[in-house]
């Protein structure tokens, strides 16, 4: 079980801070990361078939999108092209995924889930729903809402 940090370090004050004044644990980048770093977490101990929160990312919207290039991929999934790369690599290695040449451009690989891919985006579905809901258990429904919202605002 993940501990937590006392109160007053989770949830800045009302207070205006002094000119000047700054304290990493009052920032958003600090709660941020470490709801990342808690739904990380959640996501390793529950999730099956060793998958990464990037590797569900890719395999579960390459079955929405596919085919797709994987620079397409990429952006369809907020990854840098460099990020993309290894994750399909590994994608690839696993027998999850499958690349193809382009037809309409031969420079171009274009990426489908394979039937193996397909069986642990099955395996794994109930685990993926586990995982959001043990990250948001916290919250109420009308609280989970307006979070999704306000980071959607600023993304």
């Amino acid at each position: 079980m993940m501990t937590r940090a006392p109160d007053d370090a989770r949830c800045p004050d009302d207070a205006e801070p002094a000119e000047g004044d700054y304290r990493v644990d009052r920032q958003i980048g600090f709660f941020l990361r470490q709801a990342n770093q808690r739904h990380v977490a959640l996501f390793a101990s529950i999730m099956g078939d060793r998958l990464t929160t990037t590797q569900w990312a890719a395999l579960t919207k390459l079955r929405e999108v596919q085919p797709i290039s994987q620079n397409h991929l990429g952006r369809e999934t907020a990854m840098d092209a460099a990020t993309i790369k290894g994750v399909v690599d590994r994608l690839v290695a696993r027998g999850f995924v499958r690349t193809a040449p382009d037809p309409e451009d031969g420079r171009r690989l274009v990426l489908s889930i394979t039937p193996e891919g397909e069986e642990a985006v099955a395996r794994n579905l109930s685990a993926a729903l586990a995982v959001t809901e043990e990250t948001l258990a916290p919250l109420t429904a009308g609280e989970r809402r307006m979070l999704i919202e306000l980071i959607r605002k600023i993304c």
